[in-house]
């Protein structure tokens, strides 16, 4: 058989539509093409494999799923070598519902060509065709993506959607209402940028099919909701956490995409300076106590908590941790949790069961109100250590909130051992920044030292970065952003006998900062952005932007 038997793109198609592309390198299985013009052999598709002896265990399955179809199949052998080199081609172009589509980038026109198709149908008769139960749905079990993209436009835009966004390392999707229609946003290296537009009508429909998608009451579109959705692309997991809202004209929705993978967590990675890093472990290897990760949203804080928890999962102690949502599932020894407030199982009631489980640590995912705090208090004084993560502005704030939680004085000295702060900051992008010497305000402001090289993000507006991309000259890292990926900044607040007693006179947070950074050397959150910047990472106009006005 012949290469010009068949293309990238028929190949890619079958794959997608009866398969995955994981499950065919994985079982070395590749469908070449599908003969139904042939009198003899109606609706049969070719189908090769690594060696025949795989047949006793693959071709069953296999004619499985083409029988759903109403397909038949023959098999061909062919070498490993050559089916990985036929998947290796297939792989290099995106083929869905019979256009080819690129998704490697983030592709406006595709994507908003997709929606448009969606005005063909008319709203109040579109059907959804899903049945998985997001509450009881196992990783194993999960939809494949690529074959939902299969059964309708809509499904093919929304899927188009995720997948873009996942691969682009985009944070938050933000599909928004307006008066005319619909505009989607996306935050991507915590900034948020334009996408695109739609009209009203096929808006509706991506948010119902997303809903519908996360396992949402489609037709409440009056009261907020919150669900899941789950689903497996080429092997790879994909997971978002969406929230609807009704506004003025309509539903917004948004959707955190959720990094399901703790394997890269690491404090090492995620700690940049060594003595911030080795003050931290201290703390969070203390016998009992309170150690509070302080943050706005999406500042990093579940993920440093999570490092910290599998640090400590050794075998020999009992971790729990009840958390809204599950982010990361951590595997080993560690017990996870969900808060479900209709059930009763809130962050208080939770840790007052922990508390007969006998646990050695206990993770507490958010402390939103006295009741919480208190009782994580309690635990730390009765021999537990426990995490939590509050929203402050700086780790000094966060002890006047949990005053302001009316959390007694001696209670707060008792329990707390340690207050983690924390932003990211955007990393410079290494492909198209460039170094030059610090201005002189900026020395002085940063108090870095005159003359001092420092990269500068080469950051392109909106009719730049269009130039560019036609010139083929757009950099291909950042794509005109200047900046690609995110890094920590962190303030560790040790609280010892000098804090102690500034709290116990009722010092004011900005005291209390200035008495952890002149007698114990604390690094504020911008002291540690610009030792960053002192070593290449970010940029001046970044660490002001996020951090110089917790300074």
């Amino acid at each position: 058989m012949s290469r010009s038997q068949y293309t990238a793109s028929s190949v890619r198609k079958l794959v997608d539509k009866y398969f995955s592309l994981q499950w065919c390198r994985d079982n070395l299985v590749v469908p070449l093409y599908s003969e139904t013009t042939l009198p003899m052999n109606p609706g049969v598709i070719k189908i090769a494999v690594a060696n025949y002896s795989y047949l006793g265990t693959i071709a069953e399955p296999i004619k499985q799923r083409l029988a759903q179809s109403n397909q038949k199949c023959e098999f061909v052998e062919k070498s490993q070598e050559e089916i990985q080199e036929i998947l290796d081609l297939a792989s290099e172009e995106r083929f869905i519902s019979g256009e080819t589509v690129e998704i490697s980038q983030f592709d406006e026109d595709a994507v908003l060509e997709a929606i448009q198709e969606t005005s063909e149908t008319d709203e109040d008769t579109f059907s959804f065709e899903f049945d998985d139960d997001i509450e009881v749905v196992e990783e194993e079990d999960s939809l494949d993506l690529a074959l939902e993209m299969m059964e309708s436009k809509i499904q093919k835009a929304a899927g188009m959607v995720l997948i873009n966004s996942k691969k682009n390392n985009v944070s938050d999707i933000h599909i928004e209402p307006r008066e005319g229609g619909y505009k989607i946003r996306v935050r991507k290296d915590g900034v948020m940028q334009k996408f695109m537009a739609m009209s009203r009508k096929p808006g509706i429909q991506l948010v119902a099919c997303l809903k519908n998608m996360a396992n949402m009451d489609i037709a409440e579109r009056r009261a907020s909701q919150d669900g899941k959705i789950l689903r497996r692309f080429e092997g790879n997991r994909l997971e978002f956490r969406c929230s609807t809202v009704p506004g003025k004209h309509g539903e917004k929705m948004v959707l955190r995409i959720l990094n399901s993978d703790p394997s890269s967590l690491k404090l090492d990675t995620l700690i940049h300076i060594e003595s911030v890093r080795k003050d931290f472990r201290k703390v969070m290897n203390t016998n009992n106590g309170i150690v509070i990760v302080s943050g706005p949203t999406g500042s990093g804080k579940s993920t440093t908590l999570a490092a910290a928890l599998q640090e400590k999962d050794n075998g020999e102690t009992n971790i729990v941790t009840a958390e809204d949502p599950v982010e990361y599932d951590l595997g080993g020894d560690i017990n996870q949790v969900q808060v479900n407030r209709a059930k009763g199982q809130t962050f208080s009631t939770l840790l007052r069961t922990f508390l007969r489980q006998d646990p050695d640590v206990i993770l507490i995912g958010e402390t939103r109100d006295p009741e919480t705090a208190e009782s994580s208090m309690d635990a730390a004084e009765t021999g537990h250590l426990v995490f939590t993560t509050l929203h402050a502005n700086s780790s000094s704030s966060s002890l006047t909130r949990l005053l302001d939680m009316e959390v007694p004085k001696y209670k707060l000295n008792a329990s707390v051992r340690g207050v983690l702060a924390q932003r990211l900051l955007r990393k410079v992008c290494t492909g198209c920044a460039v170094k030059r010497p610090i201005s002189e305000k900026d020395a002085i402001d940063f108090q870095i030292k005159k003359n001092t090289p420092i990269m500068f993000a080469n950051s392109l507006s909106a009719e730049e970065k269009s130039n560019r991309k036609k010139e083929n000259t757009l950099c291909p890292q950042c794509q005109g952003s200047g900046f690609k990926g995110r890094i920590g900044a962190y303030e560790l607040l040790l609280v010892d006998r000098n804090i102690q007693n500034a709290i116990a006179s009722g010092k004011a947070d900005r005291e209390i900062e200035e008495l952890a950074v002149n007698e114990n050397s604390m690094l504020t959150l911008t002291q540690y952005g610009v030792e960053l910047v002192k070593e290449h990472l970010t940029t001046i106009s970044e660490v002001s932007r996020v951090c110089k006005s917790d300074h």
